[in-house]
């Protein structure tokens, strides 16, 4: 039982990293700075904050235990204080740990203690990235050996910090639609926002195609390409690009389709409804496949890749 504990932990990390960074970015540069529609007046923005750092922060502990359980064999091995030293200061995988918690505790602390606004959101979107970008030691990015090592951590790095920007907007998107009759203003602001995050969705995916290619070249290689199916590792890897194939295609939809008619909507109380729900529904099946997506390489990174083989 061991191991799914571990893959669960992951996932439980990468969503309140990714949500602390990409969501409290999302504040600063689509939504408007005061009024009605701003990330300071919505009453949940500091919840989503704090509950993604202290999801991060308790789960990064517990990934520690996690870790040096599998490391020693069982729970109670894991549990010895010998063994929790020696993950913690002798392992890259539990001083990233260690960072991670740091910095989700210190971004909840900021979260309550301060007011909100665009200073308080780009301190927590800072602690944010420190902590997303310590996910790679968590995955293959920092075992790579060799010549190409610098440039595979840099990669997962960056492909990280690209998820974020994208799984904490949809996580946004998900409340702020989740009003059924939202203020005009409200409205207004929605759909700057999401004409906002299209530019931005725009870079979003180059990077992530990028780096999943270099990603790709020292995990998988060209050799193992033809056999990429018949390895656990690849076989998740693929139902990886199928749903992220599927995410790009929502949004497309959201950035040429739904956002367009709800800009030609606005004021008009039946279009402007029914293009709230077609928007809700698509955002809802979008965040759900990303997550879909986390949760599979949460799972795949606790696998061999081919290119190890």
């Amino acid at each position: 039982m061991l191991e799914p504990a571990v893959i669960v932990l992951r996932l439980a990390q990468y969503l309140g990293a990714m949500v602390l960074m990409g969501s409290s970015l999302f504040f600063v540069y689509a939504l408007p700075g005061r009024g009605d529609g701003s990330a300071a007046e919505a009453p949940w923005t500091r919840r989503l904050l704090a509950a993604a750092g202290a999801l991060l922060a308790v789960t990064a502990l517990f990934a520690v235990i996690g870790q040096a359980s599998v490391l020693s064999g069982s729970l109670t091995e894991g549990l010895k204080p010998e063994t929790l030293t020696a993950v913690v200061t002798g392992m890259d995988l539990g001083k990233a740990a260690i960072a991670r918690a740091v910095a989700a505790a210190l971004a909840v602390i900021l979260v309550l203690s301060l007011k909100p606004s665009r200073t308080t959101w780009m301190a927590v979107a800072a602690l944010g990235a420190l902590a997303t970008g310590s996910l790679a030691w968590m995955g293959h990015g920092a075992a790579t050996e060799g010549g190409g090592s610098s440039v595979h951590l840099i990669s997962d790095i960056l492909h990280a910090w690209a998820a974020a920007v994208w799984i904490g907007a949809l996580v946004a998107f998900l409340l702020l639609l989740r009003t059924p009759t939202p203020t005009p203003a409200a409205t207004v602001a929605l759909h700057r926002a999401l004409h906002g995050f299209s530019g931005v969705g725009t870079g979003l995916v180059a990077v992530l195609l990028a780096t999943g290619v270099i990603n790709g070249w020292f995990l998988v290689g060209p050799d193992h390409l033809s056999g990429l199916w018949t390895t656990p590792y690849g076989r998740l890897l693929s139902l990886k690009l199928v749903l992220f194939v599927a995410m790009l295609g929502l949004a497309a939809a959201n950035r040429f389709q739904l956002t367009p008619a709800l800009g030609l909507g606005l004021g008009a109380q039946d279009s402007e409804g029914a293009a709230l729900d077609h928007l809700r529904r698509s955002v809802i099946l979008e965040t759900a496949l990303g997550f879909g997506v986390l949760a599979l390489v949460a799972w795949f990174g606790t696998l061999a890749p081919p290119a190890a083989m």
